[in-house]
């Protein structure tokens, strides 16, 4: 079969506006729409299915039905590029965000990339997080200067809306109920030995462990923090992350 049938074969598959390529033949006769058609409908549900896993709470927030009729528009536009569907679905909260169904629910983007996140750190490589004990061989005047290795699975998640109360209530982490406070939440998810964490984290935080993640010197993190949250606890965030499994080495 040539690279060109393979294309149109594969296309035809996912896009059911698409007709079916020539030449395709069946065992029981010339026409075989019948059968291509079960075989597009089962690409179809393997493909939904898959996200749907990758995707547990926002199927809740919207409904198996309303999900699959977003996921199969997604899977048009961007069908896999791999067999290996581990990774697929990571653009899905993008392209939910211009979804025009899903406009009126404009959290869910949010949660969806919190979900990625977990996914990510699920399959992320095993490491030893970094014992604390370790900063007390450090040199008090060296600790500003100190550098730290982010955990292979960490990943922090910015977010306008209150994204990991939603996620717990959409997971069975905590149970439903009325969202007084509908202010932003930043969280840090990492899996630091066999399970995926979700932490929440205060003011500052967040952009306390962008600096750190991204190589920055404890006292450059420290005066971001402070440049968002001027009350920002150094000694209870470092604590905090330690404590969270963050960090796999002091560089």
């Amino acid at each position: 079969m040539s690279l060109a049938i393979q294309s149109q074969f594969a296309a035809a598959l996912i896009d059911i506006g698409l007709a079916i390529p020539e030449g395709l033949m069946a065992w029981n006769g010339p026409k075989p729409a019948r059968r291509f058609g079960v075989y597009r409908n089962n690409v179809a549900i393997g493909l939904i299915g898959a996200l749907a896993s990758r995707f547990p709470a926002a199927e809740r927030i919207v409904g198996e039905e309303f999900f699959a009729a977003m996921a199969h528009e997604f899977i048009r536009l961007h069908p896999p590029r791999s067999p290996l569907l581990l990774a697929y679905g990571d653009d899905l909260p993008d392209f939910v965000e211009t979804f025009e169904p899903a406009r009126e629910i404009p959290y869910l983007p949010d949660v969806m990339r919190l979900e990625v996140a977990r996914g990510r750190a699920y399959h992320a490589a095993d490491a030893m997080p970094l014992d604390a004990a370790l900063l007390a061989t450090v040199e008090p005047a060296g600790l500003a200067e100190l550098a730290f290795v982010p955990h292979p699975s960490a990943s922090i998640i910015r977010c306008a809306h209150p994204v990991i109360t939603i996620w717990a209530m959409n997971t069975g982490e905590i149970e439903l109920a009325d969202i007084a406070d509908w202010s932003g939440e930043d969280a840090l998810v990492v899996r630091p030995h066999m399970v995926v964490e979700v932490h929440g984290l205060p003011p500052g935080g967040a952009a306390f462990l962008e600096q750190l993640f991204a190589g920055a010197a404890l006292g450059r993190a420290f005066e971001a923090a402070l440049a968002e949250a001027p009350d920002f606890d150094l000694s209870a965030n470092l604590a905090r992350a330690f404590t969270a499994g963050a960090f796999m080495a002091i560089r």
